[in-house]
């Protein structure tokens, strides 16, 4: 008979928050942006790989989630204290949520900036600055979660 453990749970759901958000976000960013990549293709054929750069930056969130997920699964085990459990999950909420979030924008970001490329003007570098800031704040939550696993050294 196997015994009910709310910690090893409560973990469990961190790890698939951390993935499952953040994938999402990515997923939904790479939709907006991608989307307006057939937009700009019509107008103009030749920028294909102007406009795939442009694009693709969203999908950057997933990975992310991807290491918090595989930084933090060897510390959930059946064992885990209900206070590591948690740190779990509020890493998973944190990092799941800002990727989710921070992508779902960038994409958004990503999509004028390929609009704009469509439409004759030479910004990939202004828009990739641009796609970039929404980002930063992704790349801070994992170095957060990063920092929770270290400092409490679980």
């Amino acid at each position: 008979m196997e015994t009910f453990n709310v910690a090893y749970i409560l973990a469990g759901v961190g790890l698939g928050l951390m993935i499952g958000l953040s994938g999402i976000g990515s997923a939904i960013g790479l939709v907006i942006s991608g989307s307006s990549v057939i937009g700009g293709l019509k107008k103009r054929p030749d920028q294909f790989g102007a406009l795939l750069v442009a694009s693709v930056l969203p999908s950057t969130q997933g990975i992310y989630g991807f290491v918090g997920f595989f930084m933090y699964l060897g510390s959930v085990t059946p064992q885990i204290t209900l206070f590591n459990a948690s740190l779990v999950l509020a890493a998973g909420i944190m990092l799941g949520l800002v990727a989710f979030i921070s992508a779902i924008y960038q994409g958004i970001v990503c999509a004028a900036s390929v609009d704009a490329i469509g439409n004759g003007h030479d910004i990939l570098g202004q828009g990739l600055v641009l796609g970039a800031l929404p980002e930063f704040y992704a790349i801070l939550s994992l170095v957060s979660a990063i920092l929770i696993k270290i400092i409490k050294g679980f």
